[in-house]
């Protein structure tokens, strides 16, 4: 596992989503627990808003899938099942940007 791989994670009552691993890699190679993004379980229907990011066919998906920045789940390694694909390096900038913005974070 690695940081940017999408994994299918079963996130309760949710259900099973892709999950967008954003943890650092020295946490996903060391840690039993890990950050991930919830992304859409449907095809989707509308643009991104302003708290999301659309990953497609290109980062592994079957469809396009909203990937929510504004909400990071823990979840531990084991309940990662069904690698998808990776996100490209253009999308992984695009959430980080989105990530800094929803959190308001800010470079000084």
């Amino acid at each position: 596992m690695k940081s940017w791989e999408i994994w299918t994670c079963d996130f309760g009552e949710a259900g099973p989503h892709p999950a967008v691993v954003v943890s650092h890699p020295d946490r996903v190679e060391r840690a039993p627990l890990v950050n991930v993004l919830i992304g859409s379980s449907q095809r989707a229907s509308r643009p991104a808003r302003d708290n999301e990011v659309l990953l497609n066919g290109a980062d592994g998906l079957d469809w396009e899938t909203l990937v929510k920045c504004d909400l990071l789940y823990l979840v531990e390694k084991g309940t990662l099942y069904r690698r998808r694909g990776l996100v490209t390096p253009s999308r992984r900038h695009a959430i980080v940007q989105r990530i800094n913005a929803c959190m308001g974070f800010t470079l000084a």
